[in-house]
């Protein structure tokens, strides 16, 4: 067991949080137990990454009920809700901490959810982390770095590995497969042969994890400040196809006929260009998705994938309902994909009306799809690539012109439904809703109008209506 005093290294913005923990652990030696700070912390103070952040995560040799014990007579709140699991929480001011009893986490062999095997035992706690960067603890309150299976070189190294054998790791918690991506592309580490060779083995295993820590590692993944080493890593496993067998599909097979662009490089192309926003990657991510279902060839070798933006959504919708998304964030990641190729007609000269439908149709999701339709512009041709960028800057231009004279963010009918019926004597119905969308898309064609003008628009429409007559 490699341990080296850490004290001099500590930077001055953690030493208050530091003093804090050390509080603590005092309080755990007086009850004749050890505390040590691990997870990810430590890590990043190594990698010299640390913000210095209030949460903690703590591992002790103490049973559950002496952390509760202690706990409640340090913290200004306790919770138990992870007892059973080993793991108590408490906060104190700002800072907030889980202190979990050593254990030994894992799967049984069809089980959703793991098995807790609680340990006194450091380095067997230690053993059973994902990865050997992760599987380092430092011991408060002398601040020693305890380091068994060599997590300073391997961050040093650029390298990804497990402390146990891959598919020992891999097995106790499949879900360390997935996150493997996360940490080869957030932390630029290189997967061991030997971890690449267990996750393509044993990427079914994926399908005991429950959906929702599949998506919540999925999330993860897409804010990194450049995802594309893990989506790669999540393709060339096969273990994209146990979660998203869409992003798979997108390596479209190539021929020297019918010539066409990389569509998964092209994904995660867009991915890496958008901003680490997890609504916006989300949408880069599946934006294309319908492209496999909607490609065809014309004359000469062209290639078109007609509507695939619609397909692209239905597809997006069902896949995230598969990965238990909430509503909300379903509903802003299939309507980015619908809309994604909208920008592209601007090109043939937009009216007011057309900037105001664009407005409307985007909502509280324009700045969103503006920066998911500036990500997808991958094109080498660099001529090509600044006009596309001028003309999305002539948009965005326009879009602020038009928002100086009107209320772009509330686009709606000049007159409300009560407003109508009072006028032409109208008991509530299908025939308000129709003049709604007449004077709707009267606003969107014209602007705005003066509440005359909006009831002589009305007359207009009534006066046109076959066989219209008063309901009252």
């Amino acid at each position: 067991m490699l341990l080296s005093r850490l004290s001099a290294v500590v930077p001055e913005r953690l030493r208050p949080t530091l003093d804090t923990a050390n509080g603590l652990a005092r309080l755990f030696e007086a009850a004749g137990a050890r505390l040590y700070l691990v997870g990810g912390v430590v890590r990043d103070l190594l990698a010299d990454r640390l913000s210095g952040g209030g949460d903690l995560d703590f591992t002790t040799d103490a049973m559950p009920s002496l952390t509760e014990q202690i706990l409640a007579g340090w913290g200004d709140s306790v919770w138990a809700q992870g007892k059973r699991f080993g793991t108590i929480g408490a906060a104190k001011g700002a800072t907030r901490v889980e202190v979990t009893t050593h254990r030994a986490e894992q799967y049984g062999a069809s089980s959703r959810k793991p098995e807790v095997i609680f340990s006194t035992a450091l380095e067997s706690d230690l053993a059973r982390r994902d990865f050997t960067v992760n599987a380092m603890a430092l011991s408060l309150p002398d601040l020693q770095l305890v380091d068994p299976f060599n997590g300073v070189s391997d961050l040093a190294d650029k390298r990804l590995r497990t402390p146990l054998s891959p598919e020992v790791s891999f097995t106790d918690d499949p879900l360390r497969m997935l996150r493997a991506a996360r940490f080869i592309a957030g932390y630029t580490l290189r997967p061991s042969p030997e971890l690449v060779e267990a996750v393509t083995a044993l990427r079914g295993r994926l399908d005991i994890v429950s959906d929702e820590r599949v998506r919540d590692e999925l999330d993860k993944l897409m804010v990194v400040t450049d995802p594309s080493e893990g989506l790669w890593f999540l393709v060339k496993t096969g273990l994209a196809d146990e979660f998203l067998p869409e992003l798979m599909a997108l390596a479209l097979e190539q021929d020297p006929i019918h010539r066409h662009k990389d569509v998964l490089a092209h994904t995660v192309a867009v991915v890496q260009r958008a901003r680490p926003d997890r609504t916006v990657r989300l949408a880069a991510l599946f934006h294309d998705i319908g492209k496999p279902k909607t490609r065809s060839f014309g004359p000469g070798g062209t290639v078109t994938f007609h509507h695939h933006e619609v397909v692209g959504a239905r597809m997006t919708r069902d896949r995230m309902r598969a990965l238990r998304y909430p509503v909300d964030d379903i509903d802003k990641v299939s309507h980015l994909v619908e809309l994604h190729l909208r920008f592209h007609t601007y090109g043939m000269g937009w009216t007011d009306s057309a900037v105001r439908r664009y407005v409307r149709d985007a909502g509280d999701l324009l700045e969103d799809l503006n920066e998911l339709t500036r990500a997808d512009c991958t094109t080498r041709n660099v001529a090509r690539a600044k006009a596309l960028g001028q003309r999305m800057d002539e948009l965005e231009a326009r879009i602020a012109e038009l928002r100086g004279k009107e209320e772009l963010a509330a686009i709606r009918p000049d007159l409300d439904g009560r407003e109508i019926m009072a006028h032409l004597g109208l008991r509530p119905g299908p025939l308000v809703g129709q003049a709604l969308a007449f004077l709707l898309e009267a606003r969107l064609e014209e602007g705005p109008h003066s509440h005359d003008e909006a009831l002589h628009l009305l007359d207009q429409w009534w006066a046109a209506q076959p066989g219209a007559v008063e309901n009252d």
